[in-house]
């Protein structure tokens, strides 16, 4: 197969999917190249702007700094990021990603912007869901969730913020998901409830 064909496959992985692995781009050239002419086309493909890098092995051809919450699987988008989605945050934030992988906390510069990681124990992810936002579906912690992730990873609350969340939260869901937390937490949240 001539390396046309192959951009072709490639361009069209790109064009299906939002985020594509370089595993994927691996299986499309197949046994018979190396890993190193699959590295070879993702050099060319980024050096001509093509696709951007979005993490480890992770790309995309779109301009959406959003899809970085793909290459921290599993991940959602959280804390002020989904306080926005949920119309409770008004000020202008880069993407806050929550991530169960054991990853560097902090900002990180992706395609010319910024996002926030931070860590969480496997047994407190749950609480998202796949939002359409634009071209895309995101995951973001629902209002409940952010609500207990803004007070365990200390995240400052203004009284007009706390106001909009306490009108739209749903307080049984919330007694529910804080079950799952140690007793120090749950007073920590139900205090500031």
């Amino acid at each position: 197969m001539g390396k046309q064909i192959y951009l072709k496959k490639i361009e069209t992985l790109f064009e299906k999917s939002p985020v594509v692995d370089f595993k994927s781009l691996e299986r499309i050239i197949g046994k018979a190249k190396t890993s190193n002419y699959a590295k070879l086309l993702v050099y060319n493909l980024l050096k001509k702007g093509k696709i951007k890098k979005i993490g480890k092995g992770i790309y995309t051809m779109y301009n959406e700094i959003s899809l970085a919450v793909f290459s921290f699987k599993p991940a959602y988008l959280g804390l002020q990021s989904a306080l926005s989605y949920h119309g409770i945050w008004e000020q202008e934030t880069i993407p806050v990603i929550i991530t169960t992988k054991k990853v560097r906390r902090g900002v990180r510069s992706l395609m010319g912007g910024n996002v926030l990681l931070r860590n969480i124990n496997q047994k407190y992810f749950f609480g998202s869901e796949y939002i359409e936002e634009g071209n895309f579906y995101f995951p973001y912690s629902d209002l409940e969730k952010t609500f207990i992730d803004m007070v365990v990873f200390n995240q400052k609350i203004d009284e007009e913020v706390l106001k909009k969340i306490k009108k739209k939260i749903n307080k049984p869901k919330l007694l529910n998901y804080l079950k799952k937390y140690p007793l120090k937490i749950r007073e920590r949240v139900m205090k500031i409830y």
